[in-house]
């Protein structure tokens, strides 16, 4: 199996990229959102690859890092999902935002994907949610957050039930599980904080979602 290969980038198609090692040049199908954080051509590149068996034929796809590609497999064991609806998926948003749209019960946002009705986003999120650390996630987001990773996520655990309390009760104000979910990770949590506390700052980032 080719877990990844690394060499230099020849050519950016729409969704593939043609990666250039040992005078080989490999094509490999990627998500956009792969394309979009790409190098220069003619720049070396790392791709982590999943090699696809379909009645289609044979392919590489390929992603940034093992964690993306570990993504991807794992919307491949939902019913329904191929590879080529997994791409699309991590297409239309990124691992990152995938993730927390499984962990937050946020179907809907996962069913804005291109080919994803609303029944097989349900079951991505059924069949994935217990497969992902919420913890794990909520973390990765505050140290990506688009604030400029400043937050402060200091006593996880007991940051993580707080944040998650404050997440249920925007949405029990009306807000989406992705809308609550992005503007609680932009408050910079303490293990002291209150949920009432977090509340009122999450409130005041939803203006500027």
């Amino acid at each position: 199996m080719i877990s990844f290969i690394h060499g230099e980038l020849a050519e950016i198609q729409e969704g593939m990229v043609v990666v250039e090692a040992s005078g080989v040049g490999y094509g490999i199908r990627v998500p956009a959102t792969v394309i979009g954080a790409l190098p220069s051509i003619g720049e070396e590149v790392k791709i982590y690859t999943y090699f696809s068996v379909t009645q289609n034929g044979v392919e590489l796809c390929g992603f940034l890092s093992p964690e993306d590609r570990e993504m991807f497999t794992m919307l491949l064991t939902v019913s329904g999902v191929g590879p080529k609806g997994a791409l699309g998926i991590l297409s239309a948003m990124t691992p990152d935002d995938l993730r927390m749209a499984i962990v937050t019960g946020d179907s809907k946002a996962i069913s804005r994907a291109p080919g994803v009705g609303s029944k097989t986003a349900q079951r991505i999120v059924i069949d994935l949610k217990d497969k992902l650390d919420a913890t794990e996630v909520f973390s990765t987001a505050l140290d990506h957050g688009s604030s400029g990773g400043n937050q402060v996520f200091s006593g996880a655990a007991v940051a993580h039930s707080a944040q998650r309390e404050a997440i249920e009760a925007l949405v029990a104000l009306g807000y989406s599980e992705t809308e609550a979910g992005k503007a609680v990770k932009k408050v910079e949590i303490t293990a002291d904080m209150t949920v009432d506390q977090i509340l009122k700052l999450a409130l005041k980032n939803l203006s500027f979602l």
